[in-house]
């Protein structure tokens, strides 16, 4: 490993160690785990999803829960390594109920997203779901705007539904495995 990896590694573990002790909401207050995020140092692809679930708050590691096993799918489906990517959320805890983050906890979390995305570099940010294309980009309308790729301030970023999405409309599933195959052909491009 080279020492720019070295150095990417040391920066993600203290970011990892930073959200682990982080009191700035009231998250820290529900949650069993904070889950800062993994995966590769070097990744070209950051997957950025709502907030952790039931299943990454007893584990402390995202999308480990069914709409997790959905995305590893679609991945594996499209010949992307989960190994090879970083899988964050823009909320670190789990919200009470799942319910979707609120704008102050979105803020006070933003910092440690920023940080990662800064530190990986990735060619491209995978926005998964409304909620995250929001919080990232200021965007509403994530099924109009899906499977395209935006550039902003030099930074591509492509658009997506979240996983979990498909554990409730089913027909979404194709659409999800479809963006993915369009992903991976953009990452071969880049």
């Amino acid at each position: 490993m080279n020492t720019k990896n070295n150095n990417s590694l040391d920066l993600l573990t203290q970011i990892s160690d930073d959200v682990i002790h982080c009191t700035n909401c009231e998250l820290c207050h529900t949650r069993k785990n904070a889950v800062p995020g993994e995966g590769s140092a070097s990744a070209n692809v950051i997957f950025v999803g709502e907030a952790p679930g039931k299943s990454e708050d007893i584990q402390g590691k995202p999308f480990v829960g069914r709409a997790g096993k959905i995305l590893e799918a679609a991945l594996l489906n499209a010949k992307i390594s989960r190994s090879q990517v970083f899988i964050t959320n823009i909320v670190k805890c789990r919200t009470p109920r799942n319910r979707r983050p609120k704008q102050d906890e979105i803020s006070r979390c933003n910092d440690y997203l920023n940080k990662q995305i800064s530190v990986i570099n990735p060619k491209i940010v995978c926005i998964l779901g409304a909620t995250a294309y929001s919080a990232l980009l200021g965007g509403k309308g994530i099924t109009l705007n899906r499977g395209k790729l935006i550039s902003i301030d030099g930074r591509d970023y492509f658009l997506t539904i979240h996983p979990a999405a498909t554990l409730y409309r089913r027909r979404l599933l194709r659409v999800l495995e479809e963006d993915m195959m369009k992903l991976s052909k953009l990452i071969m491009e880049q």
